[in-house]
């Protein structure tokens, strides 16, 4: 049997898509599998913030059209690129076990996020992470940082940045952990949505793929991120919207914590719901109505340019 994988290009998701190729032709021997590479709007335009490029699913879009016309089999994504949404038809069929979630620090000089001078020029391209850090320092230039994980990296020393927010994920799989200087703890600075998961999309009647698949799943890392997921719907979230969520498994329990800000990072709205795991989905949405009753309606409001529609 043959099976292709559609990923993107860049270093980092062709490391995420040939580690699950590695996976699948270890579990089944005699399995052949493909690695298709497709260009995502997100990939082509890179003089843009993401924010002003609008729409959802601008680093899966094209992926996932492959997979829906049959030219790909299964496509490897990470999880915070993936909207709040799924196309009909495609599913998350598995998610292998969380690698770390957290946003990392990396400084020329320094060791850490208290050793930035005033003013200091910190490039990310993410609006979660500039209303965040701008809510901790309001004295920061936030600069736009686009572009693969190397290309961000190498503009650390041309740009004169003072430093740059990365995910933690990326940089430990690519092996370059040594350049780290801090790891932001999500009581500092909470994570996107998916933040360092995984998500292996199929389509959803392919049961063949999906039986393929389904030992690659990590159960309590799929429940996280469904809590996390349904918390970033209710808010009909995007990359226009600074906006993190983080759960945790405490045996049967989860604790998900959630956050709304607005573009300039004065108000950042942050609360914390727990439950029962089996109700994950539940246990999002029901936080995501808290940071709505509570300003994150009118934030989200000004940003969107109209309400959020009640449910």
């Amino acid at each position: 049997m043959q099976l292709r994988i559609g990923t993107r290009g860049s270093a980092l998701a062709l490391w995420q898509a040939e580690w699950v190729r590695s996976q699948l032709t270890a579990a089944h021997p005699g399995l052949t599998v493909e690695l298709v590479t497709i260009k995502t709007q997100g990939d082509k335009i890179l003089d843009v913030p993401l924010a002003k490029v609008g729409g959802k699913g601008l680093f899966v879009k094209e992926i996932e059209e492959a997979l829906l016309e049959g030219r790909v089999d299964l496509a490897v994504h990470s999880m915070k690129d993936m909207p709040a949404e799924l196309l009909a038809g495609l599913r998350v069929a598995a998610m292998p076990l969380r690698e770390d979630p957290r946003d990392v620090l990396i400084m020329r000089e320094g060791s850490g996020f208290a050793d930035l001078p005033p003013g200091a020029r910190v490039g990310t391209s993410s609006l979660r992470r500039a209303a965040q850090l701008l809510h901790l320092r309001a004295d920061l230039r936030i600069e736009t940082l686009r572009g693969n994980l190397d290309t961000r990296l190498r503009k650390l020393e041309t740009h004169g940045f003072h430093a740059v927010v990365l995910a933690a994920a990326g940089i430990k799989r690519m092996g370059l952990s040594h350049l780290i200087t801090q790891y932001l703890e999500p009581e500092l600075m909470l994570p996107a949505v998916g933040q360092g998961a995984l998500g292996i999309e199929t389509r959803t009647e392919d049961a063949p793929t999906n039986e393929l698949v389904a030992g690659l799943a990590h159960q309590p890392t799929m429940v996280a991120v469904r809590a996390e997921r349904a918390f970033l719907r209710r808010l009909q979230g995007g990359c226009q919207v600074p906006i993190g969520g983080h759960a945790t498994l405490e045996g049967e329990r989860l604790i998900l914590t959630g956050m709304v800000a607005d573009l300039q990072g004065r108000r950042v709205i942050r609360r914390f719901l727990q439950g029962e795991a089996r109700k994950a989905e539940e246990i999002g949405e029901s936080l995501a109505e808290v940071v709505l009753s509570v300003g994150g309606a009118e934030i989200l409001g000004e940003i969107y340019g109209s309400p959020v529609p009640a449910v």
